[in-house]
């Protein structure tokens, strides 16, 4: 299956916080789109890898995701290696995708900077055509991606864009909220974390609406570049 969009994430919960809104936009224009966890978040304090695993499966029903995939790699431990890459270069050559989002380019969580640089890395050996991979036994044929952008996350990036999610931040929210394991609940028994306080929740609306604020709309969502954006014309800004 191809698609237009892959979006990476070191854990569970990376891509529904850094992009669900975008993801839910460019879904309803039509584009196909699919997520992959590097890990299953196995080190997170709250919950469980067997809870994870269904809170994701419906999070990415809430945004239309068509294909997620989790490769398993070791929660707080992968590196960016040549095992490591191959096991994203083959993802990238199984779907083709035009666009990689990933997580961003620093963060508190030491995953979220180490797998946005496994995943850019990936991207471009990826399209190596002497880097030879199989899926299920078959060949696969050299895929680079056209752009990569990385999400925003725990640490207040300065963006080099936004895109507009008013009308979607209610969808991007009940995705985030569909990991019940992971964030507030004044009734849980389980650990307090940095994300799974009252402040947290309240900042993912908060954030999309500075946002938002900043380029005259209801809300937004921030990323950064690996090379300049180019337009058409200076018409096509909002």
């Amino acid at each position: 299956m191809k698609l237009d969009i892959l979006a990476f994430g070191a854990h569970p919960d990376d891509v529904e916080l850094g992009c669900g809104g975008t993801l839910a936009k460019e879904i309803s224009f039509g584009k196909k789109a699919g997520i992959i966890d590097l890990t299953r978040g196995e080190l997170g304090t709250r919950g469980s890898v067997e809870i994870r695993n269904q809170e994701s499966a419906e999070a990415a029903k809430i945004l239309g995701i068509l294909a997620r995939e989790n490769l398993d790699m070791r929660d707080g431990f992968f590196v960016n290696d040549e095992a490591h890459q191959l096991k994203i270069i083959e993802m990238i050559r199984k779907y083709q995708p035009e666009i990689v989002i990933c997580n961003a380019i620093d963060d508190r969580h030491i995953d979220h900077a180490k797998g946005s640089k496994l995943v850019s890395d990936a991207c471009f050996l990826s399209g190596l055509i002497k880097i030879k991979t199989e899926h299920k036994g078959i060949k696969q044929a050299a895929w680079r991606p056209k752009l990569v952008y990385h999400y925003i996350q725990w640490k207040n990036i300065t963006p080099d864009f936004v895109v507009d999610i008013t009308g979607y931040n209610d969808k991007r929210i009940a995705a985030i909220l569909a990991y019940s394991s992971q964030f507030y609940n004044p009734d849980s028994d389980e650990p307090e974390t940095p994300i799974a306080s009252k402040n947290f929740l309240e900042s993912l609306n908060y954030r999309a609406q500075d946002f938002g604020r900043l380029i005259g709309t209801d809300y937004a969502e921030g990323f950064t570049v690996e090379r300049y954006l180019g337009v058409n014309s200076l018409g096509d800004l909002i």
